[in-house]
């Protein structure tokens, strides 16, 4: 009987905690289509979800950590359509998958702009390699090494394409990719087109 009722109250718990977290993703992202990202705390999210700070606190240390799990469904999805344009275009060459890949993130980007740059904001400015510290990077690395090496493997000199990636990950970033939209005036269309002649040498 007493193993009954703790197991009993294991699942309560679970179940109260799973509630507690769709009240804080659904005030958050109330909040956040209000008033924007940057304007909102942690307090006040806690306040919008009726809970106390401490509760949120215990479940997500920042706003970054907040904004990712918002948009964890929808990074699943990109990469899946990573996954299947590659597939889908394997007897292509590299340089169109390279600029197909590239084309499906900047439409994640624009579609999730906010979200994203909270997950970077929040990110610590003294981490050794901030690049890998998220998710969302540390895969699309990986993918565009492996192309930057299928474009690059015959008739060029050899490169660093690890590098190269830190590099097109950097022009990815929010910061960067915010400074051309809105203050260089460029499209989605004209970045892409830009980095793309930028990365990929003819």
């Amino acid at each position: 009987m007493v193993n009954d009722k703790k197991i009993l109250h294991k699942h309560t718990e679970r179940r109260d905690a799973a509630e507690n977290r769709q009240r804080i993703l659904d005030a958050a992202f109330r909040l956040f289509e209000q008033n924007g990202v940057e304007k909102v705390s942690m307090n006040q999210i806690a306040t919008e979800a009726k809970i106390g700070p401490g509760t949120l606190y215990r479940r997500y240390k920042n706003k970054g950590e907040l904004c990712l799990d918002l948009i964890r469904d929808n990074v699943v999805l990109l990469f899946e359509d990573i996954d299947a344009y590659l597939e889908e275009h394997r007897e292509e060459s590299p340089r169109l998958r390279f600029k197909g890949v590239l084309s499906l993130f900047i439409q994640f980007r624009e579609n999730k702009a906010q979200l994203l740059k909270g997950v970077e904001d929040a990110a610590p400015s003294k981490s050794r390699n901030p690049l890998s510290r998220g998710p969302i990077y540390s895969e699309l690395h990986q993918i565009f090494v492996n192309l930057f090496e299928e474009i690059y493997e015959t008739g060029f000199p050899k490169v660093n394409n690890v590098f190269r990636s830190d590099t097109l990950l950097q022009a990815l970033r929010s910061d960067f990719y915010l400074f051309q939209r809105e203050v260089r005036g460029y499209s989605p269309e004209i970045i892409l087109e830009q980095i793309y002649s930028t990365f990929i040498s003819d």
